[in-house]
């Protein structure tokens, strides 16, 4: 049973910075393509950045030169580092991979 578990997720100014993690168990990862979503209440949840297994990267608008995600697949661990945060940023975030969904961590940035 693969299993994602995130982390990081907290309350920060805006303008600072978080750096999320998500833990996967199983043998997903290595050759998963794996993303960040985020959701806020009322509206969709959406696609903010993605990695495939070779390491190339997909980042919505949103998140162009904010966001950096990443993986180590010794680690079996997906991250998303971001900088610049705005209050827009607030959602709880997801990572997700072969329709396996994590439990999210929640990201709040006070203006």
């Amino acid at each position: 049973q693969v299993q994602l578990v995130e982390s990081g997720g907290g309350l920060v100014q805006a303008g600072g910075s978080l750096r999320l993690s998500c833990a996967a168990s199983g043998s997903i990862f290595s050759t998963a393509t794996m993303g960040w979503y985020r959701q806020v209440p009322r509206k969709e949840r959406e696609l903010v950045a993605a990695i495939n297994s070779g390491g190339s990267t997909w980042y919505a608008d949103s998140a162009q030169d904010r966001f950096t995600i990443s993986r180590d697949n010794a680690k079996n661990t997906l991250y998303l580092q971001m900088i610049s945060l705005k209050p827009e940023d607030t959602a709880m975030y997801y990572c997700a991979a072969q329709g396996v969904w994590g439990q999210g961590t929640l990201v709040t940035v006070s203006s």
